[in-house]
């Protein structure tokens, strides 16, 4: 092969690489578009409240993006046990949006229609009692939250009544009772040596200071839980109380812990506080602190 060959062939190969690298990264954000996000104003962790009766929720609903966020997903669970999902997407051929809603109790919905720039207006026919009945529907953001709006008409279109009227604001969540929750979590996680759950749990710098002085590191709770040394039959936690500071937390509880180590029985109750901190990534366990084991209680 001559120089002038060789030189052809290399660069005929670099041509092909960066199409390839060119039709990859495109690819990889099919849906980049801006009217794709059109409908990004729903997207969140939402308790759902009915127009005019403000104080208590009727449902909770996630809305994310899906499959490379060309999708909107919407996972709604009503209070009354009625469960739905609707998928959402921005057909570019045609210049629409379509919704696709499904049920627990067997009801499909599908509408579709445009955004005005500011609010979504979908609209279709539901003919899942028999005969068709035309909905329309809107989105809209308000201030913090979302309202969507629905209207039904049995006479094709001459007249409407109202379907539902919502509002979406931001998902509240009980941190103290999370914090319980999560603290229980880590308890049996321990009881079962699982260490991804432990890893999950426990911040990168965490810290554990024990009654007779010994200090771990997150490290040495992983070593220890994989070498499986420790067999344990009960892990239980009760008397919890949880105080909140802002994004720092602290749990204090009293620990029954009954087992074998390294082949020999072992049965103690004791006191410990655990303290968590809100991350970006959600509340991660710092520190924790027990006491030496309590007397052991009369009869027991």
């Amino acid at each position: 092969m001559t120089l002038f060959m060789r030189r052809q062939t290399i660069l005929t190969l670099l041509f092909l690489f960066t199409m390839t690298d060119l039709g990859a990264s495109q690819s990889n954000a099919p849906c980049a578009l801006p009217q794709y996000h059109q409908f990004d104003f729903w997207i969140g962790d939402w308790d759902a409240f009915e127009v005019g009766s403000p104080s208590r929720p009727i449902a909770h609903a996630v809305i994310s993006r899906i499959l490379n966020s060309c999708v909107i997903h919407e996972d709604y669970q009503q209070n009354d046990g009625m469960k739905g999902q609707s998928f959402s997407i921005y057909d570019s051929s045609r210049d629409v949006w379509h919704q696709s809603w499904v049920t627990n109790r067997g009801r499909l919905l599908v509408i579709e229609g445009k955004s005005d720039g500011h609010a979504v207006h979908l609209s279709g026919a539901d003919q899942s009692n028999g005969k068709p009945i035309l909905i329309r529907a809107l989105w809209e953001p308000t201030h913090g939250g979302v309202h969507e709006k629905a209207e039904k008409s049995t006479d094709g279109g001459k007249s409407w009544s109202l379907w539902f009227d919502i509002e979406f604001r931001p998902h509240k969540v009980d941190d103290k009772a999370a914090i319980a929750a999560l603290d229980t979590e880590y308890q049996a996680a321990v009881a079962k040596n699982d260490l991804a759950t432990m890893a999950r749990l426990l911040a990168d710098d965490f810290t554990l200071v024990t009654g007779s002085g010994k200090v771990y590191s997150k490290q040495d709770l992983l070593d220890e839980a994989k070498s499986g040394r420790l067999q344990y039959e009960r892990q239980d936690d009760s008397e919890q109380t949880v105080r909140l500071w802002g994004n720092t937390a602290v749990i204090t509880a009293k620990l029954y812990s009954k087992g074998t180590e390294a082949g020999k029985p072992f049965e103690y109750t004791l006191w410990f506080s655990d303290t968590y901190v809100r991350t970006p990534s959600g509340w991660r366990y710092v520190f924790g602190q027990s006491s030496i084991p309590l007397p052991k209680a009369s009869g027991k």
